[in-house]
């Protein structure tokens, strides 16, 4: 028998292998209005509205180590992960479903105080914990979250929508989760064999909140609707600057230009950088975790943006055959690159 040719999947990248098992997914049911390819799934609901639909997975060892992430903090990042994605649709969330894998060596009390932020986010933000599954886990803890949204069909807004001199808008700074990793991960190494550690936080309070309690943006959702502002296309800032920008141009089938200069970096993720030989830019562009929102609005309403003082406009977007670059502010065009995982 002849053996298929083996395919590893770091030659492919994940986004690379999200096309490729995607391919062949097709949508026969007229009320899926919206199946693999954005940050949810849209479904037909009545006439006029539409639900959203998301699932993500963290998984321990890759998404979280539980050897500094406090269990109540990774429950409300998990609500976080799913919310985002559907604010990210300009819709609302309203019901979150979680799903566990857990191994032996996690008590009952561990997964109480897991449950605990669970439910803290779910009531900060206005969302229902409708259900779940519990199972066995070999491999650590495994976190699967699935999160219910609903809309207006006309106000959904997708990745494919931006349009030639639209302009691109981030809620918020880049790299500070990235740094917040990176100083959990420095105090953990240098005190891997320290009787009673006393990991060096101080100063970088910031940087550990935005990696270890990221807030998901519903406040920027309830202020575009009571602007009236809806988005030609937006996507959820869960791995990089460059990674988002690159899906809103393919999926629009547009270019785009980012000014290094106009990327809001926070002062603590700059001098984290800079103590620690990174570039914050680096950071900001490949780092992840943000879950901050980015979003594409025509160049007429600039001046509406500009009056929420909620976001900072990064660039725009031009044609398909320009590419996607950061433009230093010497001039100088740098191609993006998506990052994701490597496996």
């Amino acid at each position: 028998m002849n053996q298929k040719k083996r395919t590893e999947i770091a030659e492919l990248g994940e986004f690379g292998l999200i096309d490729e098992l995607t391919k062949g997914a097709t949508t026969s049911n007229k009320r899926t209005l919206c199946g693999v390819g954005d940050d949810a799934a849209v479904i037909a609901a009545g006439r006029d509205d539409a639900t959203v639909v998301t699932t993500d997975t963290m998984l321990e060892g890759i998404d979280f180590d539980l050897t500094y992430f406090p269990l109540k903090h990774l429950g409300y990042k998990a609500v976080t992960v799913g919310v985002s994605d559907v604010l990210a649709m300009n819709a609302q969330p309203e019901q979150i479903m979680i799903s566990i894998g857990v191994s032996s060596k996690i008590p009952v009390e561990a997964l109480q105080d897991l449950y605990e932020g669970i439910n803290f986010a779910c009531n900060e933000l206005g969302v229902d914990l409708v259900g779940g599954d519990t199972t066995a886990s070999m491999t650590g803890l495994v976190i699967n979250i699935t999160t219910i949204g609903r809309a207006k069909r006309k106000a959904i807004t997708y990745r494919s929508g931006a349009q030639f001199n639209d302009l691109i808008c981030i809620t918020g700074n880049m790299g500070a989760a990235y740094m917040g990793l990176q100083l959990l991960e420095r105090e953990k190494r240098v005190l891997r064999d320290v009787e009673n550690p006393e990991p060096q936080f101080t100063g970088y309070e910031y940087l550990l909140q935005r990696y270890l309690k990221p807030r998901a943006r519903k406040d920027i959702i309830d202020v575009l609707a009571e602007e009236k502002i809806v988005p030609t296309s937006m996507i959820d800032v869960s791995d990089g600057l460059a990674s988002e920008v690159l899906q809103i141009c393919k999926a629009s089938k547009c270019g785009a230009r980012i000014y290094l200069d106009r990327i809001p970096i926070a002062k603590q993720t700059s001098a984290l950088a800079e103590e620690m030989h990174i570039d914050p830019v680096v950071a900001a562009l490949n780092g992840g975790n943000d879950y901050e929102l980015m979003f594409t609005v025509p160049l007429s309403m600039q001046e509406q943006v500009m009056r929420l003082g909620l976001v900072d406009i990064v660039g725009h977007i031009t044609r398909e055959s320009t590419g996607a670059y950061l433009v230093t502010p010497d001039g100088s065009d740098i191609m993006l690159r998506a990052q994701g995982f490597k496996e």
